[in-house]
């Protein structure tokens, strides 16, 4: 029997249901919250998914919210350039 799950990897558990779009998607976001991520604290690539936003490394133990799926959102990154630019602006 032929390996059906070389294309659409995890997906592939839907089979022909849902349509390709959807399940491209799928694939796409169950890969990026699989992967390790870089800690911040300690900067090792240990950061799993524990939870729902909740991510956790393994080498230091640091436990922080961030996004569903990926521990930065974009959301995060706007607000920490504006808080650095706030400090930059009040100090001079």
């Amino acid at each position: 029997m032929a390996k059906r799950t070389k294309k659409v990897g995890s997906a592939g558990r839907f089979q022909a249901r849902y349509g390709v779009r959807a399940r491209t998607r799928i694939r796409e976001v169950e890969i990026q919250q699989r992967i390790k991520y870089v800690c911040q604290k300690c900067g090792k690539k240990s950061v799993r998914r524990k939870g729902t936003s909740i991510w956790e490394c393994k080498k230091c133990g640091h436990t922080f919210a961030g996004g569903a799926y990926i521990p930065t959102t974009a959301q995060r990154v706007d607000a920490e350039k504006i808080l650095k630019s706030g400090i930059d602006n009040t100090s001079g």
